[in-house]
């Protein structure tokens, strides 16, 4: 059983799919710096939990 739960968000800059695994205790309400899966570029992250129980991935570029 894995402790981790698949997540996607498109990268703000080139729009690519990206996924990330997020660890429900330490990662929801972080904030996150990953680099693109594709084009590379910095990409801020802030995982919350919605009403559902389920994961959303906020993602935008380093300077918003």
């Amino acid at each position: 059983m894995s402790l981790t739960h698949e997540a996607e968000f498109s990268c703000p800059y080139c729009m690519a799919p990206n996924s990330i695994e997020i660890d429900p205790v330490n990662d929801v309400q972080q904030q996150q710096i990953v680099d693109c899966q594709i084009c590379c570029q910095p990409i801020e992250l802030m995982v919350v939990e919605a009403a559902d129980g389920e994961f959303e991935v906020l993602a935008r570029t380093d300077d918003e």
